[in-house]
């Protein structure tokens, strides 16, 4: 892998196009025979890499190479599958530079948010490295239907091969961090990244192999969902989903006849509680984060923004203030707080939301301009006050950089339009008291909730569960839920000495006469 992504011979800030010998190095890890797709940079609108799509036929073939790999992966010992993961844990680390570029150049976000990529993978190779042998280690399950005579153990056996779609918002952390358990567990993977996260996903493959990952087992296609995205769900043996809640409800519709398994994390309309007694700046720095980062194109990230009426006047000229302050750039170095959107699509949405709410009548109290001078689809951080459900924004997710304030007067009806969504993916609660926020944190309807935090110390505990509630998804990714989905868990129970019919010389009633003797007996000690 190389430290230079730029051809030296072009103008770096002018194309940022990729030396065409590293594409072609990359994109020989994928199967992909079809006709070729020019990738374009939101950096500068400008053409990054031009890359070869999948045909079904490659589809097919990924699948029959990664299923013809998975008995033998599988018959390794998952300490010896551990190893692997822990060496691509240090590879992370050490060529961190040119997977920053890659995830840059393909979402435009700012390098401080590719780098969340970077520790995000590192953090889920090094959870799953050290605790898939304890998640998936059989255990007995007793008492058994006869205490001591019945002896019952739970085992987990991989699903097959694993179908992966990720999307191009983190294209990095979601295409690796979903395949790390489904390997671990035994499976071989087929992921299909989207379209415009294809170098920053085959440049983490890369380093599976260079860990010692057998290259059968994980296998890659690539193209829109449009050409091969059915193709990838109708040939997998389980299903793991990220985007549009739309997609997902497809995708889930498609797989039922056929009775497989799937997760899915999808859309969301997140809410952070800013309460009466939070730390003013504690919140402002938080709220920024919580809905700027990566230009707001977050699954996680916050567009509804409730502040007590006690801390209202001085939360809201704070946090405006801060989001006025805010560095945009679309540039590979450290510096800048926000970058770009991916594309022409999200602009135009991100547009349509708040001139809608502007027509009316949302007050903006920043930003609301794109921002061409910086880069073709960079809009700046917008902050909306009197938004009301007349407005696209109230309720759509617009995924993008804008955030609505709304005063509330208690901690009840900050709740009460948290869940006003159809969605329940992530939440926040800003407060001087985690008794506080833990007690409104059990009344929101959100898989995940932060206390004092946005996103990150929710998502980053690799140890607990993370998914969405309501539209926003289905099942787990992190901590035990995120590994033994990917598995069938397979119940063996050895009987000893009494079977559970009655001996030839014993009738028929006396047998249960005897049997409701001993159950009531059972029940009487406390036998589980």
């Amino acid at each position: 892998m190389t430290d230079v992504l730029i051809d030296p011979e072009t103008d770096p800030k002018a194309t940022y196009a990729i030396d065409p010998a590293r594409v072609r190095a990359l994109t020989r890890l994928a199967v992909a025979s079809g006709e070729s797709h020019r990738v374009i940079t939101p950096m500068t609108g400008g053409p990054l890499a031009t890359v070869p799509f999948s045909t079904e036929e490659d589809v097919e073939e990924a699948y029959a190479v990664a299923r013809a790999a998975q008995p033998a992966w599988a018959a390794r010992s998952v300490a010896d599958r551990s190893k692997i993961v822990l060496r691509y844990h240090d590879l992370v680390l050490a060529r961190q530079r040119e997977l920053m570029d890659l995830v840059q150049l393909e979402s435009g976000k700012a390098r401080r948010h590719a780098f969340e990529e970077i520790a995000d993978v590192a953090i889920c190779s090094r959870h799953y490295g050290r605790n898939a042998e304890r998640y998936l280690r059989p255990q007995r399950r007793g008492p058994g239907a006869f205490p001591i005579l019945s002896q019952s153990v739970e085992s987990h056996l991989p699903k097959g091969v694993v179908g992966i779609v990720s999307p191009w918002n983190y294209p990095l952390a979601l295409a690796i961090t979903d395949a790390i358990p489904a390997l671990l567990a035994g499976n071989s993977v087929v992921l299909r990244p989207d379209a415009q996260g294809i170098l920053s996903a085959l440049a983490g493959l890369e380093l599976f192999h260079a860990a010692g990952l057998p290259p059968e087992v994980f296998q890659v296609v690539l193209g829109p969902g449009s050409s091969i995205g059915q193709a990838v769900v109708d040939r997998a043996d389980y299903v793991c989903y990220t985007g549009s809640t739309a997609t997902g409800r497809r995708v889930a519709a498609s797989l039922a006849p056929r009775l497989v398994g799937y997760s899915m994390e999808l859309g969301g309309k997140n809410s952070m509680y800013i309460a009466a007694d939070a730390s003013l700046s504690r919140a402002v720095e938080t709220a920024v984060r919580g809905a700027f980062s990566s230009a707001g194109q977050l699954c996680i990230s916050h567009e509804r923004l409730l502040v007590h009426t006690d801390i209202y006047d001085e939360f809201v000229p704070a946090f405006v203030e801060a989001v006025k302050a805010m560095r945009l750039g679309t540039e590979l170095s450290f510096g800048f707080d926000m970058g770009s959107l991916v594309g022409e699509q999200q602009l135009q949405t991100v547009t349509e939301h708040v001139e809608d709410a502007r027509r009316h009548g949302a007050r903006v109290l920043a930003g609301g301009r794109h921002r061409p001078d910086i880069g073709p689809f960079v809009y700046e951080p917008t902050v909306l006050s009197d938004v009301t459900s007349a407005m696209m924004c109230r309720d759509l997710e617009t995924f993008g950089p804008v955030a609505s304030i709304y005063r509330v007067g208690s901690d009840e009806e900050a709740i009460a339009i948290a869940n006003d969504t159809p969605y329940g993916l992530n939440a926040a609660v800003m407060t001087g008291s985690v008794k506080h926020g833990r007690r409104i944190a059990a009344r929101l309807q959100a898989g995940t909730v932060n206390i004092n935090e946005a996103y990150a110390a929710a998502w980053a505990s690799k140890g607990a569960p993370m998914g969405g509630m309501k539209d926003s998804g289905v099942g787990r990714r992190h901590g035990r839920e995120g590994i033994v989905k990917y598995t069938e868990p397979q119940n063996v129970t050895a009987q000893h000495l009494l079977g559970f019919g009655p001996p030839p010389w014993v009738s028929d009633e006396m047998f249960a006469t005897t049997l409701t003797a001993a159950l009531k007996v059972m029940k009487k000690v406390g036998v589980r």
